[in-house]
């Protein structure tokens, strides 16, 4: 009995989130799917692992555009309409700032999170509302534009604020509200969550973040990340899609400008009218293609024309106290000397000590994460790749055991508790092992930069012209929608919505 079929309508290249929102999308149209991953289990960087005979969350700080039943925003419509059944804990505040003269806990809520900053910088109440209540305008509209291609002249009609905001950065839009210094450094901590400076973060991509953040409250799963990716990989294989792990994709063959299949490690030639990668573009066109002559000279530009963006770099601990012992009081805590996020953007560019970093307290969302007694504390950087291109065999061990220890001292600092005493396991996560788990590109997990030459309204406006090879679809961080757990989730829906929207238009050309 052969391994895999002559023929499949698609194959999809990784079982992360993005690829696995792919085929349950297009295995719900009853297309014939196969997903094909490197290692033995679904979900890529959402996941766990365990320790010490105890399961820590490896990467998810929390998930945007979920909502609770009833009230589900798109990413957690997305599960219920697919039948994945995920157990989402509210999280319980935004996030705590802790910043020079700012120790200010903000939670969702446009008017209570407005309250909270007037409650800390007194007299800011409506301009803050105001701003928020533009981000939410925003982000309505993204979530309608996404989706519905419209005329210029019904989205200035129906999307006049979208429109307007569309060529400004964050850092323009927030100072025509006139806010004081420390209203706006409140209201600036997420920027690490799409990883540019405000000055150079395009207003749309901070009105959406905020808009769904302080709107509507982030999640987690109880049983972590990992549960997104089992859950959405049991139920694709329940539709029929065939998922083989332990199987890495080499070469991706073209002739004549479309695809015909693929090949993969073990040499397994496998043939399909499409092909949706989870491999940077940046490797695809220079390494993956064969022949690499079908690579058309617009794909090596556009590459090249990209920014990568941040890298991560996370200490994970198991601590032998409660949260409470250790004096840590908020979910999610953003920590640092500074909110100029120009000056943090150039500290990321080194090898530390770093300035400015974001701690999660996972037990203060999923109490069950650990046995009684403990907690699970993370702290993370997200420094550019740029940084960390000198790191050797040689020195990186001591490089990255250094820049734990100063982030563990750090919070031990912040916290008035010596955390180095309460340590029962730690993981220390590196852009090289980002790069070793996944295979991403420079070891980074936030795609191409959206900075102010590109982001995602620019790129909707060039998406054929960025179509270099028919058939081939592209669904991860480097998506279309950028970085993060939820994106991802848009990113693979993208690809599968792309391909459903070619062969409906072949359809059409046969009558």
């Amino acid at each position: 009995m052969k391994f895999y079929k002559d023929h499949y309508d698609v194959i999809v290249m990784g079982g992360a989130l993005a690829g696995l929102s792919s085929a349950l999308m297009l295995a719900d149209k009853r297309l014939d799917i196969l997903v094909l991953e490197q290692h033995n289990l679904p979900g890529g960087v959402a996941t766990s692992f365990v320790r010490g005979g105890m399961e820590m969350e490896a990467t998810l700080h929390e998930m945007m555009s979920i909502g609770p039943k009833g009230h589900r925003l798109k990413v957690g419509k997305f599960f219920d309409d697919m039948g994945v059944d995920i157990d989402w804990l509210p999280v319980p505040e935004a996030y705590h700032a802790s910043l020079p003269g700012l120790e200010v806990t903000l939670h969702p809520g446009m008017e209570r999170f407005a309250h909270e900053v007037d409650a800390a910088v007194p007299g800011t109440y409506d301009k803050v509302l105001a701003l928020l209540n533009l981000c939410h305008t925003v982000m309505e509209s993204v979530n309608v534009l996404s989706v519905t291609p419209m005329s210029k002249p019904k989205m200035l009609l129906k999307h006049e604020q979208f429109v307007k905001t569309a060529g400004y950065s964050a850092q323009e839009v927030i100072d025509t509200f006139d806010l004081p210094k420390e209203a706006v450094d409140l209201l600036s901590p997420y920027w690490i969550y799409v990883g540019n400076k405000l000055s150079d973060l395009p207003f749309t991509i901070y009105a959406f973040l905020m808009g769904d953040y302080v709107g509507y409250g982030s999640f987690v799963p109880h049983k972590f990340s990992h549960e997104m990716s089992l859950k959405m990989a049991e139920r694709a294989e329940a539709l029929g899609v065939q998922i083989e792990y332990r199987q890495r994709v080499e070469k991706i063959l073209v002739k004549d400008g479309k695809v015909t299949g693929v090949r993969t490690a073990r040499g397994d030639e496998i043939h399909a009218d499409y092909v949706i990668s989870s491999a940077y573009p940046n490797k695809v066109y220079t390494s993956m293609i064969e022949p690499l002559s079908e690579v058309p000279l617009g794909a090596i530009k556009m590459v090249n024309g990209r920014t990568i963006g941040l890298t991560a770099f996370s200490v994970n601990l198991l601590l032998d106290a409660t949260s409470e012992e250790l004096g840590i009081h908020d979910y999610s805590v953003f920590y640092g000397s500074t909110m100029d996020t120009d000056h943090i953007f150039e500290n990321y560019n080194g090898l530390g000590p770093y300035e400015y970093v974001t701690c999660i307290c996972l037990n203060l969302a999923n109490p069950d994460c650990t046995p009684k007694g403990m907690c699970s504390y993370s702290i993370t950087v997200l420094p550019r790749p740029e940084g960390w291109y000198n790191v050797t065999m040689d020195n990186y061990d001591e490089t990255r055991r250094r820049i734990a220890g100063e982030m563990i001292d750090m919070m031990s600092a912040k916290n008035g508790v010596n955390l180095r005493d309460h340590i029962q396991e730690i993981v220390i996560e590196t852009p090289m092992t980002v790069n070793r788990y996944t295979g991403a590109w420079n070891g980074c997990i936030y795609g191409y930069s959206h900075n102010m030459k590109d982001h995602v309204v620019a790129r909707l406006q060039t998406i054929e012209k960025d179509k270099f090879i028919q058939g081939l679809e592209f669904a991860g961080a480097h998506g279309i929608s950028g970085d993060g757990m939820g994106p991802q989730v848009t990113n693979g829906r993208k690809a599968a919505k792309n391909i459903l929207d070619d062969l409906m238009a072949k359809e059409a050309a046969k009558k």
